[in-house]
């Protein structure tokens, strides 16, 4: 009689498979109605799921806005960390143009590469060999402060620019004495002999960091000084053999305004970023930039 029943106190092997596969299919029913499933009173209290997708205008096309609790035009920000790392580099710089040395041997061995790249520069036609006989490197580092975000002053560039204002005070100095040539009515018909001692005391002016551009051929990165810096620059000299004169006005003069030629010349310095492009490709750019109309 009892192998009648389905089920019985005893079950079988049978009965019991049936039983684990029915508790498993409750169990799976009760999941999904409970975690998966939602009734449709709450259905639209529920929020749609949007996959991401992609933006027609791509974030580096679009100018970086300011961070939550930052307005835009907070004051300016302190660039002390930058100075520790400026002040550091230039102290490498000083450290191998002297070898390492300290002292007067390292001073002799700065004065030796100097005059060697002066005379590598000279123009000869009208400038004899130049003597260098001192060389201070000075001890400071330029100082950076009053970091401040400024908007771009060309119309086509959407990026914002970043402004420091630049400071250096120090005692850099440069003591030598060459000859100059007068060439006519014959060469070297007659020589001037010219000592000078060029210091510079202070050197300050805004500097602008411009990010480069996402849709530049050549990415850059641009630093740029304006025409109206302060440069502070004392010179001794001493003209002639018999007849001497000293301290001549014009000759600083002469030498303030090519300093301040050069420096407005290239008063713009193109970082060209490693892995996106090389320095022929970043001239090509400027070239083809320079050249180009103006957007309207």
């Amino acid at each position: 009689m009892g192998s009648n029943y389905i089920f019985s106190l005893t079950p079988t092997f049978t009965q019991g498979l049936v039983l684990g596969q029915l508790s498993i299919l409750v169990l799976i029913a009760l999941v999904l109605k409970y975690l998966f499933l939602v009734s449709p009173t709450k259905e639209s209290q529920t929020q749609a799921f949007h996959p991401h997708t992609i933006h027609d205008h791509p974030p580096w096309r679009q100018a970086p806005k300011p961070e939550e609790g930052d307005s835009g035009d907070s004051g300016p920000e302190s660039a002390n960390w930058f100075n520790l790392l400026a002040r550091q580099v230039i102290d490498v710089y000083r450290a191998k143009l002297q070898d390492g040395f300290e002292g007067l041997e390292g001073n002799e061995i700065a004065r030796r590469r100097v005059e060697a790249y002066a005379n590598s520069i000279r123009p000869r036609h009208f400038i004899d060999h130049i003597t260098v006989h001192a060389v201070d490197l000075g001890s400071s580092a330029p100082h950076l402060s009053n970091a401040r975000t400024a908007d771009a002053s060309d119309a086509c560039d959407t990026l914002a620019h970043v402004k420091f204002d630049l400071s250096y005070i120090d005692s850099v100095s440069i003591s030598l004495s060459t000859t100059y040539l007068f060439n006519y009515p014959m060469p070297s018909f007659a020589r001037l002999p010219v000592s000078l001692t060029i210091s510079l005391s202070a050197f300050q002016s805004t500097i602008t960091l411009a990010a480069p551009s996402p849709t530049s051929v050549a990415p850059v990165l641009s630093i740029t000084l304006p025409p109206n810096f302060t440069l502070k620059l004392k010179t001794t000299s001493l003209m002639g053999s018999r007849a001497m004169l000293r301290d001549v006005p014009k000759l600083h003069d002469l030498i303030e305004h090519q300093v301040r030629r050069v420096l407005a010349t290239k008063g713009a310095w193109k970082v060209v970023l490693p892995g996106l492009t090389s320095v022929a490709e970043a001239k090509a750019e400027m070239e083809k930039s320079t050249v180009a109309a103006p957007c309207s």
